[in-house]
């Protein structure tokens, strides 16, 4: 940089801008401008008064980047200061494609932080008075209180992604990233390049600007693995060593990430028995189950399923805009002595069910679906030692019914009964339905 008087004349000149043309800066100083610098337009701008910012200016047989700020005083131009920007106006190219690139990268950050933390869970969302849940949230709150990796375990539907948000949003990271990655969703082939992202050019189709992974966007965050037992048994040495040492590579790139998280795990498989039979890895199981939480599915807790059908209930008396619902006596009774195969999750669809077609606000005994009620009669209905098998009973009376309605079309019967059609396969097998017996 240089700066020169009203006349152009230097009155400072660094060493940076005299080591670059290859003079003595100190000599410089006293000489007009037009001596010391070639193409030079000090001078001009010291005379209009008008600034030149950004422009380009031949030096050394160079395009260079330069900027001419004339400086005021009682409006009168009394300096002007000039300053190369850029040695080489290629530079300016070079620099536009690397903030193209970082601009790509934040609204690919924005875009997966937005998505992951559109539903925030916590402890108050845990809904549930029975001695199992009271200790499972206590076990819960202590293990955000670490930074330990947490595994948990239950059925489907017994709400292992609640808990892990719940940890999250109840520890020292809760105001970064929860980055959750469902093993069971992701092809094969696309596991390494999701968790540890890929750099430019590393296969056919890969951004020109490559891709953070979701480990490298949860620094400083946590890491959510839900259906781990699902992870290819090739991919699990490769977690470890990333659980471990805290770094990767991106797939086709040469330097180290490093990166910063706390790591929740979840299945609803017996990772134990895939420890005897070589399908999980037992290193790393026990790096995972460092905090172990197990939910118990819902009917081993009876005394939570009408607290949790009300909250439920309340849920969706939001999207409805209804003030609230309630259940009958009965319609109580129904719901406790089910066996809830689906948990929560089969709980919440069962109500979003009812409540398509109720009318009014009260929910009675034969506005479930028909395995609830069934020819189950009021008096067994009071008779709870008979109860479980009297809607075992109701329930595959409904399935074979609606499997001979269907002409024993699987698809068509689930939809008539208002399941999923893997839970009606899971039903005909719970009750040894045979095909003679599906046919009849």
């Amino acid at each position: 940089m240089m700066v020169t008087n009203a006349d152009g004349m230097v009155t400072l000149f660094n060493e940076p801008y005299g080591r670059f043309l290859g003079v003595d800066h100190k000599i410089q100083v006293g000489r007009h401008t037009t001596e010391v610098v070639e193409n030079t337009r000090m001078h001009i701008v010291a005379q209009t008064g008008v600034p030149e910012i950004n422009v380009s200016q031949r030096i050394k047989g160079q395009q260079m980047v330069v900027q001419r700020i004339p400086i005021q005083k009682n409006g009168k131009v009394i300096a002007v200061f000039g300053q190369v920007m850029f040695k080489d106006v290629r530079e300016v190219g070079r620099l536009a494609r690397r903030l193209s690139r970082l601009e790509q990268k934040v609204k690919v950050y924005e875009a997966e932080l937005s998505s992951l933390r559109s539903t925030r869970y916590t402890f108050e969302s845990i809904v549930g008075s029975s001695k199992a849940m009271s200790s499972l949230r206590k076990e819960a709150r202590q293990a955000a209180s670490n930074d330990l990796p947490v595994l948990i375990t239950g059925e489907s539907g017994t709400g292992k992604e609640l808990f892990a948000q719940a940890i999250h949003q109840a520890g020292k990271r809760s105001q970064e990233a929860f980055m959750r990655i469902n093993c069971a969703a992701i092809p094969k082939d696309l596991f390494e390049s999701e968790f540890f992202g890929y750099d430019k050019g590393a296969f056919t189709g890969a951004r020109d600007q490559g891709k953070p992974g979701k480990f490298e966007m949860a620094h400083g965050g946590t890491v959510f693995l839900d259906e781990i037992g699902e992870l290819p048994l090739e991919m699990q040495p490769k977690l470890l060593r990333v659980l471990e040492e805290k770094e990767f590579e991106r797939v086709g790139g040469t330097s180290l990430v490093k990166t910063d998280f706390r790591l929740i795990a979840a299945t609803n498989q017996n990772l134990e028995k895939m420890l005897v039979t070589g399908a999980f890895r037992k290193d790393l199981f026990y790096r995972l189950n460092v905090i172990p939480i197990e939910i118990p599915p819902l009917r081993e807790r009876p005394e939570d399923v009408i607290p949790l059908a009300y909250h439920l209930l309340g849920r969706i008396c939001g999207t409805t805009g209804r003030t609230r619902y309630c259940l009958t006596e009965e319609a109580q009774k129904a719901l406790c002595a089910y066996a809830w195969p689906g948990n929560a999750r089969e709980l919440c669809n069962v109500l979003e069910r009812v409540l398509a077609k109720l009318e009014g606000d009260k929910i009675h005994l034969n506005d479930l679906p028909c395995e609830f009620s069934g020819n189950i009669s009021h008096s067994s209905l009071l008779n709870n030692v008979s109860l479980h098998a009297a809607l075992a009973k109701a329930e595959k009376k409904a399935i074979l019914r609606a499997m001979k309605k269907a002409g024993n079309n699987k698809a068509q019967a689930a939809r008539m009964l208002g399941i999923h059609r893997t839970l009606l396969y899971k039903k005909l097998k719970k009750h040894n339905i045979s095909q003679e017996e599906q046919a009849d």
